[in-house]
């Protein structure tokens, strides 16, 4: 399902909820190709640990402090480890963040981090 709001986002709030069921959000970059929003996050990052006991989430645009600019949508999320997804995620996010996706990976590199990422596929289910 498109969600031209999502696509168009710099930022979207990713919610993911913890095994009571309360919800944490987090403001993370997203990228969006045929339909699957590709986000990363360090490997040990309490979004991944909570998605690793569910894959339920929910996505709104925001800005870069997760502030709401747009509506929520229920979700699904997956941590991904086929190291082709892996690489289509990494193409993605890099066509929409250029530059800035460069240094995070050059960081992330210099500091030991890029090979403790954790890459994740989210899609919106369809809203009644």
């Amino acid at each position: 399902m498109k969600n031209s709001d999502l696509e168009q986002a710099r930022y979207i709030n990713l919610v993911t909820y913890r095994k009571s069921g309360k919800e944490v959000a987090t403001p993370v970059w997203a990228a969006c190709e045929d339909g699957t929003y590709y986000i990363f996050s360090a490997g040990s990052a309490g979004k991944v640990k909570r998605l690793r006991n569910s894959n339920r989430a929910k996505a709104a645009k925001c800005d870069l402090r997760g502030k709401l600019l747009g509506d929520w949508h229920e979700a699904s999320a997956t941590i991904l480890d086929n190291p082709a997804e892996i690489a289509q995620a990494l193409q993605v996010l890099r066509a929409k963040y250029g530059f800035q996706m460069w240094l995070s990976d050059v960081g992330a590199k210099l500091t030991g981090r890029f090979e403790k990422r954790a890459y994740i596929g989210l899609v919106v289910l369809e809203e009644d």
